[in-house]
């Protein structure tokens, strides 16, 4: 797409960030590729250059760009503060090979740019990653009333009205056993709700939850029908250890027991029991290198490359103000996985946890931490995309990050969808048994999350919200009766050291401040007088 070359660009400094990002969506990494180049573009500070005794206007050098790109990455919700220097000059280096830069001389296509000094400047054009148009049979598919996903098999147009069904279902909550004898003959003749309609029934409240969250008017790119298997749901919320973690009854789908010892042996240091042989310097770092290779050889991520636009879309949650949405939906969406690899992710979670935490394991890499390591590493095995992406590498980064720190509740067997399936088919069948010569359409369960707001909008409610504590705080000091003058001006005096202005909004006047106290007590005279005796000299 044509259009004027950049300008003069702003101040030295990278500014605010580009905001959030795109909202969630299909193609959201190809959305948030377009929405840093164009903020790469219209921020970049540019000046003019010598190079080889030649003056070069609105240019930059390597090291500049990667300065700047590296701050604003890091101040933005949707990479975070894990991304690190190497990824911005990996960045760039994509940025290069697509002609969002070009050297001096004009030149583009290869990923060869260093942190250095070599100057580069932006083409008159400016590529814009066009958004892939969905396959149609997947649009005509997928159901996009939401009254056509809880049907009932070969579904006839009566249906009962919405308040019989209500009460139907409060009435059930109440059922007596001398009712339940009444209604014997009803009972006898409801139909039984067939395991495909159980697993139906999955697969929708799944879909209404993950849409929910998301904020998305219809999952029709970002997740289809079908690949929400009800299998993989309820083994893995119903096979699990007493940790949570996945059980295969297939142990030939269980990783192989040298890299469960090898595991074990890392999140567990020093006290490596399992492992028998004597270690050396050294060696944690070989037993580190075993795991990373293992999972590094896998086929496929262990998000799986069919889920990758569906974790993607919640990268747009890890959000401070948003972490407990965000917290659901992997929680959500980590249930779809195939239980080997749902198994593999928990262990890999656990021990990277336990690796980064522990402050008694060595320095695994010379160059960097043990926490940046960790995630640089394992980052690729966990999420990317079947077509190379060029943002893979930095959003699995931060994905991994928040997994990591979360991943205990992550991993947590969500009990409220369980009582939502098990509230539908009991609607289900309180509604054929109402009328059981009739097919009966369930209706559609509503649930509502708390409206997603802004970081501002996020810090001015915590704000007032603190505020609001601490003058409730000082109005019961205020108002208790149990307090004694000398202790209630001694908390008052403590209460204005720690929040002046909340105090001087209570008492704008030394006046306000005197008529608290003005009632002090009397202090009576004792009712004898006991007059100390004077000491007269011995002298005379």
């Amino acid at each position: 797409m044509a259009g004027p070359g950049p300008g003069p660009g702003p101040g030295p400094g990278p500014g605010p960030g580009p905001g959030p990002g795109p909202g969630p969506g299909p193609y959201r990494a190809t959305r948030l590729w377009n929405e840093i180049t164009k903020y790469f573009r219209a921020g970049m500070p540019l000046r003019k250059h010598r190079q080889h005794f030649r003056k070069h206007g609105s240019c930059f050098t390597a090291s500049e760009a990667v300065d700047w790109l590296h701050e604003v990455l890091r101040n933005n919700s949707n990479f975070g503060p894990e991304v690190t220097r190497q990824q911005t000059v990996q960045l760039l280096r994509k940025f290069l090979k697509n002609h969002v830069i070009e050297d001096i001389k004009g030149r583009w296509g290869a990923e060869n740019l260093e942190d250095n000094g070599a100057l580069y400047r932006f083409p008159s054009t400016s590529p814009v990653k066009p958004l892939p148009s969905p396959p149609r049979e997947n649009l005509e598919n997928f159901p996009t009333d939401k009254e056509k996903l809880f049907k009932l098999p070969h579904l006839s147009k009566r249906t009962l009205k919405k308040h019989e069904l209500l009460q139907s279902l409060e009435n059930l909550e109440k059922t007596k056993p001398d009712v339940i004898k009444e209604n014997k003959e009803d009972t006898l003749q409801r139909k039984e709700i067939s395991q495909q309609y159980v697993q139906e029934t999955w697969r929708n409240i799944i879909l209404i939850h993950l849409q929910t969250i998301l904020g998305l008017p219809s999952l029709e790119e970002v997740l289809q029908p079908a690949q929400v298997v009800p299998e993989h749901v309820m083994y893995n919320m119903s096979n699990t250890s007493k940790h949570g973690v996945v059980i295969l009854q297939n142990k030939s789908e269980d990783l192989p027991h040298w890299v469960l010892s090898a595991m074990k042996c890392l999140a567990y240091w020093p006290r490596n029991n399992d492992m028998s042989q004597t270690t050396y310097s050294g060696f944690e770092r070989d037993v580190f290198r075993t795991v990373a290779d293992y999972f590094l050889s896998l086929p496929e991520p262990l998000l799986t490359f069919e889920y990758y636009e569906l974790f993607v879309n919640i990268l747009d949650l890890l959000q401070p103000h948003l972490e407990r949405i965000a917290v659901e939906a992997l929680q959500i969406c980590c249930l779809l996985l195939p239980p080997p690899n749902r198994r593999r992710l928990q262990l890999l979670m656990r021990m990277i946890t336990r690796i980064s935490g522990n402050v008694d394991m060595p320095r695994l890499h010379n160059a960097m931490g043990n926490r940046s390591l960790l995630i640089q590493t394992f980052s690729r095995c966990v999420l990317r995309c079947a077509e190379e992406a060029d943002l893979d590498e930095l959003l699995s980064t931060r994905l991994v990050s928040f997994l990591m720190d979360h991943q205990q509740e992550i991993f947590q067997v969500p009990t409220h969808l369980q009582v939502a399936v098990r509230d539908h088919l009991e609607y289900a069948r309180v509604a054929q048994c109402k009328c059981p010569k009739e097919e009966i359409c369930a209706i559609l369960p509503t649930y509502s999350y708390c409206k997603q707001i802004t970081p501002q909008e996020f810090e001015e409610q915590k704000v007032s919200t603190s505020q609001a504590a601490v003058t409730e705080l000082l109005e019961n000091i205020i108002k208790d009766k149990n307090l004694s003058v000398k202790d209630k001006k001694k908390k008052l005096k403590q209460f204005q050291r720690e929040y002046p202005q909340i105090y001087q909004n209570r008492f704008p006047t030394t006046e306000s401040e005197a008529m608290l106290l003005e009632n002090k007590p009397t202090i009576k005279q004792p009712m004898l007088s006991l007059r100390k005796p004077r000491f007269r000299s011995l002298r005379y």
